[in-house]
């Protein structure tokens, strides 16, 4: 037991000089700009404080520290970082070398997210994957995109009390696809991308996802994947040639596609002005983590909407709150409320977002007998894009497969 405790500390110490993380020790900026420290009552935290655990050498105060496992792993603190620490990085990889101690953070929702993605690393699954495939949608067995539809259709199906179609997601990207002349490959294999699994410290669970995810990426030929999903973005161009090498494929959120076109064709959209007015939030992972702030904004004023910006927005946008589905709570909350706040006090008519899980979280929020000065219109970007261009949700009925 003292040897496995002694090659913990000994890889702790790895993990630190790697992301460079004792020079917080020296600074604290970031403590100003975490969300999570205004809001944890149950003792003072933050990053710096979080390192100085780290640096002492002994891993169990800092395994053990709230923010631990509540950091939202955001980007926020790195942001504004004068040392290019890389604190999320060393929060990414202590996690891990937490769970080879048996430990891990408190999972949400019963842990049925955890659970699927652990029964996808089964190369011998089964999958009825393309279920969700809405009639009139085109795709192909050969094109040279992939549309990578990631977990839309299990949290159409969790989270439907809160009016989340995870399904009307796709379909409205499938559509949008398919306006731009593109019958993108829908794999039948698709697995998990494994973000959450990565970041909350499963290592083991996200590399069999990654592998089985790259071999059928693959075997496609194609050349680009496009996906909704900014996690899934982000996983696929960043972490998976970590674990497999490089895939060769081009990686873009489908807000990036469409504002290639955008800015690249004469052709005729048929959108209306004066649409009203949205404000937007940035997924934490499409802005801090990819830097794409300017074409979901882009895409927002092409199609005739007024953008008021809130007061934290871009590269100090504030977190819907939770990631990874781990240590939802009152601290969480409070974190959604604030920006809530924010939105509303915009006076736009809607609240668009280019993340499934910032609608999931924020309109969770939203409920309860005393929210009712939080209460604004929450869209996701790409159907509210897709309903501009004629979309609307058909009945579930098999698509077309062209040549």
């Amino acid at each position: 037991m003292n040897l496995q405790k002694d090659n913990i500390r000994q890889d702790l110490r790895k993990i630190i000089h790697r992301n460079r993380v004792w020079y917080c020790l020296e600074c604290g900026k970031c403590s100003a700009v975490c969300p999570v420290t205004p809001w944890e009552r149950r003792t003072y935290t933050s990053p710096r404080l979080l390192v100085e655990k780290a640096v002492s050498g002994h891993p169990g105060p800092l395994f053990a520290d709230p923010l631990f496992w509540s950091c939202l792993t955001c980007r926020r603190c790195s942001e504004l970082c004068p040392s290019a620490v890389g604190f999320c990085e060393f929060l990414r990889e202590a996690r891990s070398l937490a769970r080879s101690d048996g430990r891990s953070g408190d999972c949400t929702h019963g842990g049925v997210i955890e659970t699927w993605g652990r029964m996808m690393t089964d190369p011998d699954l089964t999958q009825n994957r393309l279920h969700w495939l809405g009639g009139g949608a085109v795709i192909s067995e050969n094109a040279d995109t992939v549309y990578f539809t990631g977990c839309l259709p299990y949290y159409d199906v969790l989270f439907r009390h809160l009016n989340i179609d995870g399904i009307a997601v796709a379909d409205a990207a499938l559509h949008i696809l398919n306006t731009l002349g593109i019958a993108p490959q829908v794999m039948v294999n698709e697995r998990c991308c494994g973000h959450d699994q990565l970041w909350e410290g499963d290592v083991a669970t996200f590399t069999a996802l990654a592998r089985l995810n790259m071999e059928a990426l693959k075997a496609t030929g194609a050349r680009r994947v496009v996906t909704t999903c900014p996690e899934c973005a982000r996983t696929l161009a960043l972490d998976y040639p970590q674990v497999g090498g490089d895939h060769g494929m081009e990686v873009l959120h489908i807000t990036q596609l469409i504002n290639q076109k955008l800015s690249g064709s004469d052709s005729e959209w048929g959108l209306q002005a004066d649409a009203g007015t949205v404000t937007y939030q940035d997924p934490c992972r499409l802005g801090r983590h990819l830097g794409i702030y300017g074409e979901p904004r882009a895409l927002i004023t092409a199609m005739g909407y007024d953008l008021v910006e809130m007061q934290h927005n871009r590269q100090t946008s504030i977190c819907c709150g939770t990631s990874g589905w781990t240590a939802c709570g009152a601290v969480s909350k409070n974190i959604q409320i604030e920006r809530l706040r924010e939105a509303v006090a915009t006076g736009a008519e809607m609240l668009t977002t280019a993340c499934i899980k910032c609608q999931i979280h924020l309109k969770c929020a939203q409920q309860g007998t005393d929210r009712e000065k939080i209460q604004i219109p929450i869209r996701d970007l790409t159907t509210v894009f897709a309903q501009r261009l004629g979309w609307h949700n058909p009945a579930r009925k098999e698509a077309y497969i062209g040549p």
